[in-house]
């Protein structure tokens, strides 16, 4: 039976959905217009998504304090219309002839940390507006959605960068956040919002805020750096894979999209039996099989060679990759929401996706110099042996509380 989580998540939930499908369709476009419209170097290129990224997270530290103190609906209506209004200068720089790779540069900047912000804001009010013990569905919905955008998007917009060039699929982009900013007009009801005193500004130390609440909490603490030390191993090797299965193997594109798009239903489907392997097996048991198996899949890509048996290879590994990633995101999402009271949800979701991105920059420039020492695989192989020390940070089952803690010392909504 479906669970029915109220009109009020539709929208935020509509308002996710466009926004990562924008972002799929747009996948690659502007490395592609850094290359074939600006003519950039490969190392530009690189240097384009590593600092943008990187860049992005440190803005984003400040601007988790920020969006604690304010109703989580303007910020995310404002996060979106940064988003549109940065991202559509790109087409329009380009009909006029004016676009440059440093206003790249500065729109992946600004388009990163307003994601940032508006990931921190939707999550504090998602725990605001649906009850404990339906957080695992709705987080189980958003993590299905994202992995049917990654299915979909890239294959959808690989075909309209081909009809009508990648400036084009970068306006679909800008549009998908003005929509968003139109879903989330439509919520009605309160918001959420810690009080502040007034008399009180915003202090250096606020900034670490969220990392003292982090590794204040055992169960945080270990499900944080497992969290981001996963994800920094696996998005590490993502460009040297595509430089594997591309520049090596030399595989056709439209294998390398089947190599990522087929996958991508994995974590879709995984996303759907999230709750339901929770009912039946307990959130624990869930979380700690499927945090153990994507930490062992990815090793099998030190297996990948050329031709049909290598694509099948690729396939099934991320595929099996993938679902467990679907299945363990929810469960380890809905864990982090409710061991955070509201007063600091904005703020400790922040600083985690920044230093995830900070880590996550860092290790793809670490492993690309590894790659340029040994070779792409040796590169990949090196980190799936890695990957398979990360479930040794897992929290123990003594260390996850059954009840979810107070919502806060302070009363945090507002009318």
């Amino acid at each position: 039976m479906r669970v029915q989580l109220g009109h009020g998540f539709g929208w935020l939930w509509s308002a996710y959905a466009v926004s990562t499908y924008g972002t799929w369709l747009a996948f690659g476009a502007f490395p592609l217009i850094a290359v074939r419209v600006l003519h950039s170097s490969a190392f530009a290129v690189a240097v384009l998504e590593a600092a943008g990224l990187a860049v992005a997270a440190i803005v984003a530290f400040s601007l988790g304090p920020w969006v604690e103190h304010r109703a989580k609906r303007p910020v995310m209506i404002a996060m979106d219309l940064i988003r549109f209004v940065a991202v559509a200068s790109v087409p329009i720089a380009y009909v006029l002839g004016l676009l440059s790779y440093g206003q790249l540069l500065v729109v992946s900047v600004i388009s990163g940390t307003a994601s940032i912000a508006f990931s921190a804001a939707s999550g504090a009010y998602l725990k605001y507006l649906v009850r404990g013990d339906q957080l695992l569905v709705a987080n189980g919905r958003f993590e299905g959605t994202s992995w049917a955008a990654t299915a979909a998007g890239p294959p959808l917009g690989g075909a309209l960068t081909g009809l009508l060039g990648p400036v084009v699929t970068v306006m679909a982009d800008a549009l998908s956040y003005l929509l968003s900013a139109l879903c989330v007009l439509r919520l009605r009801g309160g918001d959420v919002a810690s009080p502040r005193d007034r008399a009180t500004k915003l202090r250096g130390a606020d900034l670490l805020g969220g990392w003292r609440f982090i590794l204040r909490d055992r169960a945080l603490r270990r499900l944080f750096l497992n969290s981001i030390l996963v994800s920094g191993l696996i998005m590490a090797t993502a460009p040297l894979l595509s430089v594997l299965l591309l520049g090596q193997y030399h595989f056709p594109a439209w294998q390398y999209g089947l190599a990522f798009g087929i996958p991508a239903l994995g974590g879709f489907v995984g996303a759907r039996l999230s709750a339901r392997l929770v009912t039946r097996y307990g959130r624990y048991q869930v979380m700690i099989v499927s945090g153990w198996l994507r930490s062992l899949f990815p090793l099998g890509l030190a297996f990948a060679q050329p031709g049909i048996p290598g694509l099948l290879t690729v396939i099934i590994v991320e595929g099996l990759l993938i679902t467990c990633m679907g299945i363990f995101n929810p469960v380890y999402a809905t864990e982090r929401l409710q061991r955070t009271p509201a007063d600091h949800t904005a703020q400790v979701l922040s600083t985690w996706s920044a230093t995830s991105r900070l880590l996550q920059a860092a290790l793809m420039v670490t492993w690309g110099i590894l790659a340029t020492l040994t070779s792409p695989l040796a590169a990949i192989t090196m980190s799936g042996v890695l990957l398979l020390a990360t479930p040794l940070l897992l929290p123990k089952q003594r260390h996850l509380s059954a009840a979810e803690p107070a919502a806060s010392t302070q009363d945090a909504r507002v009318a």
